[in-house]
């Protein structure tokens, strides 16, 4: 039920299929983040039809509401949500890490203060596999201690040693949750924030604690500039098992998506999409569309012309800038479904660039076309 068939390579991109127990996914791919049980604002047909093939749900929302026991009570995420393709649930600990000044950080785990209720709760390396097996994605993240981009040595080296730790835990009480059947995987978070060298020992120490069946790279895309992303990638790439998917944790704006692929990565996700959609912020080839804007009320086109979402094949411009001037939900909705299909799409397109041999060319066109073009 977990199996990774590498297809094909073109220089350092890669094209495979992923096989879940709820289905398969062709790689590379986006994917959509439903971090309450729902991308937001869509219906789980519209995302389908948008090519997303696994989405996420986020662990700790999901614990603080419904809870774990209510989702598993009804039947586990994928009924819950009736959802019935790949999901991955995050292990929390990006939520947790983010809360600042309302958690405290101990070797056991993170007491954290909700911002729901105000309630004192405690996510540990054990309980957030708990959770995770309840909710009963495919994919289950281990939880991590997530830095800060630009976080210094000494504390990026504190929370890739304490990952590490974390990790034997995940994989000790993942274990004993999955004794009966293994319906379900868990995946190892690479971090060592900015620093090569503890990239690779956090590597080593990970692949130490396997076999896995998944690897994600976390600690990237919080805050360092993007060359510094990219050259992480470039320094982490040639050690990764060439066998395994790699996931490249919070990474989805579209040329992120592009640079990812071209060094290897086979997993994205990111929130961006939706909540650029909700603020009138679409991505096209032909620039960055804010659709607000007053050029757009007499225009007749579609976002994209050359998009073939449901939004672009039947609405114009100036019909989607009226439901925002209107404040009608269903331009929310419209344009968060165009910014999906078109990460979507990325990974698709490079997908068949690389099966045909034309990755960098691709590659390049698309790079050049995208950035050259203005917000409009």
């Amino acid at each position: 039920m977990f199996e990774f068939d590498l297809t094909r390579t073109d220089g350092q991109a890669r094209a495979a299929t992923l096989t879940l127990p709820h289905g398969t996914v062709q790689t590379p791919a986006f994917m959509p983040v439903g971090t309450l049980g729902a991308v937001r604002g869509l219906h789980p047909h519209e995302v389908e039809r948008a090519g997303a093939q696994i989405i996420l749900g986020n662990t700790y929302h999901l614990h603080l509401r419904p809870g774990e026991e209510v989702v598993a009570a009804l039947g586990g995420l994928h009924r819950f949500t009736t959802w019935g393709k790949p999901m991955l649930t995050d292990s929390g600990g990006f939520q947790v890490f983010s809360l600042e000044t309302l958690r405290t950080i101990s070797e056991q785990g993170v007491e954290f203060t909700s911002h729901v209720d105000g309630s004192a709760r405690f996510l540990s390396p054990e309980k957030a596999m708990e959770i995770e097996w309840a909710l009963g994605a495919d994919i289950a993240m281990a939880f991590d201690h997530v830095v800060p981009g630009g976080a210094s040595r000494e504390l990026a080296e504190e929370g890739m040693e304490r990952s590490l730790r974390w990790l034997e835990r995940c994989r000790r009480r993942h274990s004993e949750l999955a004794a009966d059947g293994a319906t379900q995987t868990l995946w190892p978070i690479v971090q060592g924030g900015t620093y090569q060298d503890l990239r690779l020992r956090s590597l080593e120490g990970t692949l130490g604690l396997g076999p896995w069946t998944g690897i994600a790279i976390g600690g990237l895309s919080v805050g360092e500039p993007k060359p510094v992303m990219h050259r992480v990638l470039d320094e982490l790439g040639p050690a990764l098992p060439r066998d395994r998917p790699r996931y490249l944790m919070g990474v989805g704006f579209p040329e992120d998506l592009v640079e990812g692929i071209a060094r290897g990565v086979d997993l994205f996700d990111c929130v961006a999409a939706t909540r650029n959609g909700r603020h009138g912020s679409a991505w096209t080839m032909g620039g960055r569309v804010n659709i607000r804007k007053t050029t757009n009320r007499m225009d007749d086109q579609p976002l994209d012309p050359g998009c073939d979402c449901d939004t672009c094949s039947r609405f114009s411009r100036g019909y989607l800038r009226h439901l925002f001037v209107a404040e009608e939900m269903l331009g929310l909705r419209l344009v968060s479904l165009h910014n999906i299909r078109f990460l979507v799409r990325i990974g698709e397109q490079a997908r068949s660039a690389i099966l045909e041999n034309r990755f960098s060319s691709w590659r390049t066109e698309w790079m050049s076309r995208y950035l050259q073009s203005e917000t409009v």
